[in-house]
């Protein structure tokens, strides 16, 4: 029996699925479009502006894709659903495990760092926010430094309700299209959830509530549950 989800679990998993949702909507009526009206589109279709959903719905695809995914990597380290080998790991008594899962979980804390670190530093400037000093670890701020908070993306309009985002990072010159600082913020995000996510595993390994990270083994037992659901459906 499966527990009950906690109220972040359900928030997460509404982000993700609105995400899948739009693209699946969007990339549906790009199609029906470009294949129905491509030619002469309706005046409905001019209404709404959609006849050129076909350059900035590519592109806004893209973009929710990438948030899918990265924000996704951080929720299966929560619910420890990242597929792994253990055929090593069940040849150790537990506190055996819970030792290599500690050196485990160091490491991916250190790598989720470094990512973080890196994402800062490609994002900050497009937000006219300072890079970090230092080539590994962050030593500080960058004191002088050019911000880039102009760049927009190549198709995507500036919604109404983010116009006020040029009077913070544009000197209060309108974009015509989405800036970059918006889409590319899930780097930071994501990288800083995950490595929240690696410090949360860490301290429940430390607590000896779990001894691994991967559940190769527990997706082996939802699969044979799903296989015996279906199996009492079909009688």
């Amino acid at each position: 029996m499966h527990k009950k989800s906690s109220m972040s679990d359900r928030i997460e998993e509404t982000i993700i699925a609105v995400l899948l949702g739009l693209m699946t909507l969007i990339t549906f009526i790009n199609v029906v479009v470009r294949k129905a009206y491509a030619n002469d589109p309706p005046a409905f279709i001019k209404f709404i502006k959609l006849e050129n959903i076909g350059l900035w719905g590519n592109e806004l695809t893209v973009f929710m894709f990438g948030w899918l995914c990265l924000l996704g990597a951080s929720y299966a380290v929560k619910k420890h659903a990242h597929l792994g080998v253990d055929a090593v790991i069940n040849l150790l008594e537990s506190k055996g495990r819970r030792i290599l899962a500690l050196i485990s979980v160091t490491i991916c804390i250190i790598f989720s760092f470094l990512l973080l670190k890196g994402s800062w530093d490609y994002w900050a400037n497009f937000a006219n926010l300072p890079q970090t000093t230092g080539r590994w670890f962050p030593t500080g701020f960058e004191e002088n430094f050019r911000g880039q908070g102009w760049y927009e993306v190549e198709s995507v309009s500036m919604p109404g309700s983010l116009r006020w985002l040029a009077w913070v990072f544009n000197d209060g010159v309108a974009y015509e299209k989405l800036p970059r600082l918006v889409p590319y913020f899930v780097l930071p995000l994501s990288m800083a959830l995950l490595l929240f996510r690696f410090i949360q595993a860490a301290i429940t390994i430390w607590k000896g509530k779990i001894d691994r990270l991967i559940a190769s083994h527990e997706v082996e037992d939802e699969l044979d549950q799903m296989r015996a659901q279906h199996e009492e459906q079909a009688q």
